[in-house]
């Protein structure tokens, strides 16, 4: 799995809304989702690096496009 360290949950969700994902709903974590995918974004800063990478893939990126939607 990829390793993508140090961001911030909130560049994280810019980057995302970016992607086509929206804002489902919020808590401790955020829900987003394209309509056919749904992903979950925990409120902590810097989001680990593991976490980050399976969000990425879970949204069907590579590494290198979400480090350009960043």
């Amino acid at each position: 799995m990829p390793k993508i360290p140090g961001v911030n949950h909130q560049k994280a969700i810019r980057a995302l809304e970016r992607a086509g994902f929206r804002i489902a709903r919020q808590g401790k974590h955020v829900v987003m989702t394209d309509g056919r995918r749904i992903l979950t974004i925990p409120r902590q800063n810097p989001i680990n690096a593991l976490t980050m990478g399976g969000i990425v893939r879970d949204a069907g990126l590579s590494v290198d496009e979400f480090k350009r939607l960043l």
